[in-house]
């Protein structure tokens, strides 16, 4: 357990590349700042910009941001909404909604905020609940993950650690996407993202669902070029794309 079975797990799926991705990830990140429709600039990476992008907004309806603190991808995606749009910002934590709060209050114009309402219920369990089936125009599931990054940056987190935590965090991952799924109108956009570098937490994810829910579904690869692209999306690691990342995208539309 720790830094000797964290070394082993991602040597082996990354070989020789590892050395290099590894000193990639304990760099410093080059957040930009993002202004676009917004009134106060906001900091994050621009991997996490091109994520957000990667949703194809509907020119009416509600959209879900289903895991949205701090809120940076949600800032993304109200910049960019039209009048007739409305998001639906959701976080679980109730320490990090508020963080979420106020991003939003302190960014967006009071006409932008009022298209957007915080709710903090398990986007995971909703789908149960049949009345909430095919109520969204649009999903952004930006998922909680293993994020690398911040276990190399933190001994406590990185001595903690164990190959058993990505197979944890790919089943919540999976109950979290299939409830979206569930969740989205016929027609609409899907997007599945996370800062996890391993392909248990991203494709094997995806391909779940392409499993269970073809052909009622089909991949609608992002538009953007940066990073690498894998067997259902594309991944954006910093020892190529300059820093940015890591970030996966996956994007699907409902048939």
């Amino acid at each position: 357990m720790g830094e000797t079975d964290f070394e082993e797990y991602y040597r082996s799926v990354y070989k020789g590349r590892w050395e290099k991705l590894r000193a990639a990830l304990l760099e410093e990140t080059s957040p930009v700042p993002y202004s676009r429709g917004l009134c106060a600039p906001y900091t994050l990476d621009r991997a996490s910009v091109l994520a957000a992008e990667s949703l194809r907004l509907p020119g009416e309806g509600t959209v879900l941001d289903a895991c949205a603190a701090p809120g940076g991808k949600s800032l993304v995606i109200a910049s960019a909404m039209g009048a007739e749009v409305r998001l639906l910002a959701n976080e679980l934590s109730g320490e990090r909604r508020r963080r979420l709060v106020n991003v939003l209050g302190k960014h967006l114009s009071g006409e932008q905020r009022s298209r957007v309402t915080v709710s903090g219920f398990d986007a995971a369990a909703l789908a149960g609940k049949k009345s909430e089936r095919e109520r969204f125009s649009g999903i952004l599931l930006d998922a909680p993950c293993s994020s690398e990054r911040h276990v190399l940056a933190d001994k406590k987190a990185l001595a903690q650690w164990t190959p058993a935590r990505p197979v944890f965090l790919a089943r919540r991952q999976w109950a979290l996407l299939s409830s979206a799924f569930l969740l989205l109108k016929p027609g609409y956009s899907l997007v599945y993202a996370t800062c996890a570098v391993s392909s248990e937490e991203n494709d094997r994810v995806a391909a779940r669902l392409m499993k269970k829910y073809s052909p009622g579904l089909e991949l609608d690869r992002p538009d953007f070029s940066e990073g690498e692209e894998t067997e259902f999306g594309r991944l954006i690691l910093p020892d190529r794309a300059g820093g940015m990342g890591p970030m996966y995208v996956a994007r699907f539309r409902k048939l």
